[in-house]
């Protein structure tokens, strides 16, 4: 199923979008992971964990599951859910990233956890790597975490090679990280191929603590591109006892959870496509899945601008989370 031809209306949570980064490695940057996960995370015990996770998800109508090859092994949990869901795989529409390569050999205590590199030959090699995993249903591959210097912005062998993909049929997109996601994300409205636009959809970051990329997203989305948020629970600050006050209030007002309203937030902004859930437990994803049903109040949502940061700020906090 090729993400153009996906409709996010198609069922009541289909605006919400299952992201694996926090279950397809035993190590990441969110918070409350020592109660999330199990304290044995090997690969059985994580495999398991996702394909609960993607059968909740499925059943409660999400229909886009996002990976990446630095995500550990989650697009190696992914393939093998799609293969014993045949069902359910002609429904979703999946999408990996390529561009970090996972360096902790499967070790929470790792002195470097990914390494980036956006050249040609990554990609040539993390594309094979994905495509032996998940073969035909990769529908969309994006560039990983893209900033304004990124050569995947300017690389005509990057651009021949991703012009490729979209030729036979796999669609092409960007994801945006660091305080200058709008500046990114304007230059990859202007990349083009043989006179067309390349990317077809933007990933970024975008929640209550850092709406910075906001109006660079709505440009994307008035041009053509389908929008896809990612983080929109800040690594797990805006969830459970980790909320701010101000979050725990309007969300207790609303009689709903601070994720869900957090997410609710994001889904009310008009250039959204899809927002996802990077949900460690079905708990969580049920109470994630909840925002795409609550209706939110004009006015609490003005308030919570008294929770955004400066994006030099709110990078740098990011920047300090540990890997747990």
């Amino acid at each position: 199923m090729a993400f153009t031809r996906f409709h996010p209306e198609a069922t009541p949570t289909a605006r919400i979008g299952l992201g694996l980064a926090a279950v397809g490695r035993p190590g990441y940057l969110n918070l409350g992971r020592a109660d999330d996960l199990p304290a044995d995370r090997t690969p059985e015990a994580l495999r398991e964990r996702s394909h609960q996770l993607l059968d909740a998800a499925f059943t409660q109508g999400v229909r886009y599951l996002d990976a990446a090859r630095s995500y550990g092994r989650a697009e190696e949990f992914l393939a093998d859910w799609l293969t014993s869901r045949a069902d359910a795989a002609k429904e979703v529409v999946v999408g990996s990233k390529w561009g970090y390569t996972y360096t902790a050999d499967w070790r929470v205590e790792a002195d470097v956890h990914e390494v980036k590199d956006h050249s040609a030959a990554t990609l040539d090699r993390q594309y094979a790597e994905s495509t032996a995993l998940l073969g035909d249903r990769l529908d969309l591959y994006q560039i990983h975490s893209v900033t304004p210097d990124s050569p995947a912005l300017t690389d005509p062998a990057v651009h021949a090679r991703l012009a490729r993909l979209v030729e036979d049929g796999v669609t092409v997109g960007v994801s945006t990280s660091g305080p200058s996601q709008a500046e990114a994300i304007r230059a990859a409205l202007e990349v083009t191929v043989a006179g067309e636009p390349l990317f077809t959809t933007v990933q970024a970051t975008f929640n209550v603590l850092e709406p910075s990329a906001a109006p660079a997203l709505a440009e994307a989305h008035e041009a053509g591109r389908t929008v896809i948020v990612k983080e929109a629970l800040a690594n797990g600050r805006l969830a459970g006892r980790a909320a701010p006050p101000e979050l725990l209030r309007l969300a207790a007002e609303a009689d709903t959870s601070p994720d869900a309203f957090a997410l609710a937030a994001v889904l009310a902004q008009p250039w959204v496509g899809l927002v996802l859930s990077g949900a460690a437990t079905v708990a969580q994803l049920t109470d994630n899945l909840a925002a795409a049903r609550l209706t939110t109040d004009p006015a609490r949502l003005t308030s919570l601008a008294r929770l955004v940061e400066r994006p030099e700020s709110y990078w740098r906090t990011r920047a300090a989370l540990p890997w747990r």
